[in-house]
């Protein structure tokens, strides 16, 4: 069986011609881009450590905040836009900008006093190296 999405056409019809080329210029989000923005997110898990692989482009190091609140990993930052260019006339920008934050659930294995994170080619890193000391995992005997 496959499942195949459901596209309602009267959705995407446009009330005039000119609405259709307007929309290809504008966008249909109006400022969204411009005021919150959600960063795309990996979390992989290796033998020694957990890693936060979090896609934010056009950013500085200094631009970042990372806190340990209650048990949680918080995120955040800002991407400032940049109104250098006068003389460019944008059509459309799809590229988010403004303020994130993002928080992530630690496993109780996680050793806080090692936690790092460096920033390379718009990727923040985050690595939460695993406690050797704290084993998650528990093998319960049936009796």
């Amino acid at each position: 069986m496959k499942l195949v999405r459901y596209n309602n056409l009267e959705d995407y019809a446009p009330v005039r011609w000119g609405s259709l080329f307007d929309n290809l210029f504008e966008g249909t989000e109006g400022n969204a881009t411009l005021s919150k923005f959600v960063p795309k997110t990996d979390i992989a898990e290796t033998d020694q450590a957990y890693e936060v692989h979090m896609a934010v482009p056009g950013m500085n190091k200094e631009d970042f905040t990372i806190d340990l609140k209650d048990g949680a990993l918080v995120v955040s930052g800002e991407r400032k836009w940049k109104d250098e260019k006068k003389e460019e006339n944008y059509h459309r920008v799809e590229t988010q900008y403004g303020s994130f934050s993002r928080s992530f659930r630690l496993p109780e294995n996680v050793n806080i006093d090692k936690i790092s994170a460096s920033y390379n080619n718009g990727i923040l890193l985050v690595e939460l190296p695993k406690d050797a000391k704290k084993e998650l995992k528990t093998v319960i005997k049936v009796k």
